[in-house]
């Protein structure tokens, strides 16, 4: 099994197939001393390299599922693989869950953490900001909520639907309808003129604001359902491509998409 400072696989495991050749996840060059061992994918990994790897994808992707991601390969493993092929140790497999749970609830369940006890609270009420947290009630023994929008505690009248009285606290719709425009570098209309389009859009996927500095091209990444958009027409880039696959840097044969009255609802998939 493993030392105290690296897991390595027992040799003498017969439910795991080991392989010669390199790490595939060893991104580092760490060169750990582990046989390496095939995942359901078919890529060799070692239980370090493996944990590093899901670890990752947890911490700076903000991920709640397991993708391979080696030269493109865009397998999901199993938690339940993940465990036994990293041979997580009981703290990594609270540490996993805990994490996985609240990356997931982020992105799908509309759970969010409370700003004054780090706990997380889930808001029964769709249409109302002002959110009371139980934690922080019973410990100060005085009603405490925050705001669901800028994750302040509330100020200011309750069931509010818009914002709340911290300052900046804008709402969505806010600040879609009231933001500048942007000229993005290199985006011509049909008359060859510099384009303009709002400088805020909705992910038209998720939901989520995203800013465009007006640099590169058109197209941007979500960082929180990480599909790729048109900024000008609000399709994904693959639709706005398949409608006309010369317009990287033109007008949309469908145009400039209006200012959004609406938030998108991501659906889980």
């Amino acid at each position: 099994m493993a030392s105290s400072s690296e897991k390595c696989y027992d040799p003498q495991d017969r439910t795991l197939t080991f392989v010669d050749g390199e790490d595939e996840l060893d991104f580092l060059c760490m060169d750990y001393k582990s046989r390496r061992a095939k995942m359901s994918c078919g890529h060799a990994v070692t239980p370090m390299s493996l944990t590093d790897h899901c670890r990752r994808l947890l911490d700076e992707e903000k991920q709640h599922r397991f993708v391979c991601g080696t030269s493109k390969c865009d397998v999901e493993w199993s938690f339940e693989e993940v465990r036994k092929m990293a041979l997580l140790t009981p703290e990594e497999v609270k540490e996993f869950e805990d994490k996985m749970f609240r990356n997931a609830a982020k992105q799908h369940l509309g759970i969010r953490e409370c700003p004054g006890c780090k706990s997380r609270v889930m808001r029964s009420d769709l249409s109302d900001l002002s959110v009371r947290c139980t934690v922080c009630t019973a410990k100060r023994k005085s009603l405490y909520k925050f705001c669901w929008q800028c994750l302040r505690e509330w100020k200011g009248p309750v069931l509010r639907t818009d914002h709340c009285d911290n300052d900046g606290c804008q709402s969505p719709l806010g600040i879609l309808k009231n933001c500048g425009d942007v000229v993005i570098d290199g985006v011509m209309d049909v008359r060859g003129d510099p384009l303009k389009c709002p400088s805020t859009r909705a992910c038209p996927t998720c939901g989520m604001l995203v800013l465009h500095n007006g640099e590169r091209c058109k197209n941007i990444g979500c960082t929180q359902c990480k599909v790729e958009f048109c900024f000008v027409c609000l399709k994904t880039t693959t639709e706005c491509q398949e409608i006309n696959k010369q317009s990287w840097y033109r007008v949309c044969s469908t145009g400039v998409a209006p200012r959004q009255t609406s938030i998108p609802v991501w659906q889980s998939r």
